[in-house]
């Protein structure tokens, strides 16, 4: 089961059918939502002068700016990878080396990613990778290396 969040327009919706008085658990049944979808939606974003779509917009899209998320990329593990860098070791190296000296598991993709960014913000970490960003190119399916039967 995925969850969506509620958008503008349900939260319009909402606002309009509590002025019209309509029951929240009738509102979850025309929204298709669960009940505590609703309640839970009304209780958070229910100001002075009650349920506001546009303030209760505001509100869940600031809760969710301001919400604290699980960073991988410390400054300590940032020195880790340039280390690594300077030994010649490849992202999947240390990525795997990372998780067998229990440091951290971190996917390798993150630690290109980490130097992509550098590299946009004008950094020269791109610089020691082995391969230094070179296209891959598919090597099979060509139409001048096929033979007929």
């Amino acid at each position: 089961m995925s969850y969506k969040h509620l958008s503008l327009e349900e939260r319009h919706y909402i606002e309009l059918s509590m002025k019209n008085e309509m029951a929240q658990t009738e509102i979850a049944t025309t929204l298709g939502r669960s009940q505590s979808t609703i309640y839970r939606e009304v209780s958070r974003n229910k100001g002075l002068k009650g349920y506001r779509h546009k303030q209760a917009d505001r509100l869940a899209k600031q809760r969710h700016e301001t919400k604290p998320k699980a960073i991988k990329l410390t400054d300590e593990i940032k020195e880790l990878i340039q280390v690594g860098l300077d030994q010649d070791w490849s992202p999947e190296q240390m990525a795997g080396r990372f998780e067998k000296e229990g440091i951290i598991k971190l996917h390798p993709e993150t630690i290109y990613q980490y130097i992509l960014a550098d590299k946009r913000s004008g950094g020269d970490l791109y610089q020691q990778l082995r391969h230094q960003n070179k296209t891959y190119r598919k090597r099979y399916g060509s139409a001048h290396n096929r033979h007929g039967i």
